[in-house]
């Protein structure tokens, strides 16, 4: 499998998601939301200006953003931005990567320390916000968590974690509250960042240090890789019409510095398991 470049000119391109014919992405350090067309035809959204991470959409369509610097979720009503949640309290780090149920909750993750600003490392909390705003801490002391995918019955949470080197599922209560936290795969130098779900319970996951993006299955048996060097993929989707497009997001390193590069990228490769679950 060899990757084709998409589209290019990119801050730093995360969170994706597949939604009415687009990928729907942000733009890091250019504080943008952006959709991409299969031919590569990229636009602008909504600008976002405390840096824009996690995407996902609500029953009704609306899309949720997570704002990563002032550590808050919003929603685009129209074409403005309203604060849904100010998670501050709950995310000791820039809060990252979210996934969003079929009722509407959004699970987000943090950083769990700015690393960027030379503060250790910290464990961290997902929280989950209800649709009204409410807030309430689900799990704890995840080692930075990250992408985040919920199976198609709606049941079963899974979260990588990037400092654990592991993938950590969750049962989902009916009130969305997470238990029987257990390890979906654990692989040694695996260091999870983006991650999407296949039809046969397949995970996709962005591995920037090794420059691959892998499918692991639950128990840590890995059944493909497919090589991004000399870059890293740092987000991965499954969409396009017929849900077996990979979508893989890489840039040429991490961090502020790449707001003055621009040359992150989204890539893709065709699979034969198409995609499953949210987001």
């Amino acid at each position: 499998m060899t990757p084709q470049v998409l589209a290019g000119g990119f801050t730093f391109p995360e969170g994706p998601r597949w939604r009415d014919g687009k990928l729907w992405l942000s733009d890091f350090y250019a504080h943008r939301v952006v959709t991409v067309d299969l031919a590569g035809k990229v636009e602008e959204v909504v600008k976002v200006p405390q840096q824009p991470s996690g995407l996902g959409f609500l029953p009704d369509g609306r899309l949720l953003i997570v704002s990563m610097l002032d550590r808050k979720l919003l929603r685009l009503d129209g074409g403005a931005l309203t604060e849904v949640a100010d998670l501050s309290a709950h995310a000791t780090g820039p809060c990252n990567d979210m996934v969003v149920d079929a009722k509407g909750r959004a699970y987000v993750g943090n950083f769990g320390s700015n690393h960027h600003a030379g503060e250790a490392p910290r464990n961290a909390a997902l929280v989950r916000v209800d649709p009204d705003g409410k807030i309430t801490k689900v799990a704890d002391d995840l080692e930075f968590p990250n992408g985040t995918v919920i199976t198609p019955d709606g049941k079963t949470l899974i979260v990588g974690e990037t400092r654990g080197n592991r993938l950590t599922a969750f049962d989902i209560a009916a009130d969305g509250g997470l238990s029987n936290r257990r390890v979906f795969a654990a692989i040694d130098g695996m260091f999870p960042d983006g991650i999407c779900l296949d039809a046969a319970g397949g995970i996709w996951v962005a591995d920037p240090r090794a420059l691959r993006t892998l499918r692991v299955e639950e128990g840590g048996r890995v059944t493909h890789s497919i090589d991004t060097s000399p870059r890293g993929c740092y987000a991965c989707m499954l969409g396009g019409d017929d849900g077996r497009t990979l979508f893989i997001l890489t840039n040429s390193g991490s961090g502020p510095a790449m707001g003055q590069k621009a040359d992150g990228r989204i890539e893709t490769v065709r699979v034969d398991v198409p995609h499953a679950g949210l987001p």
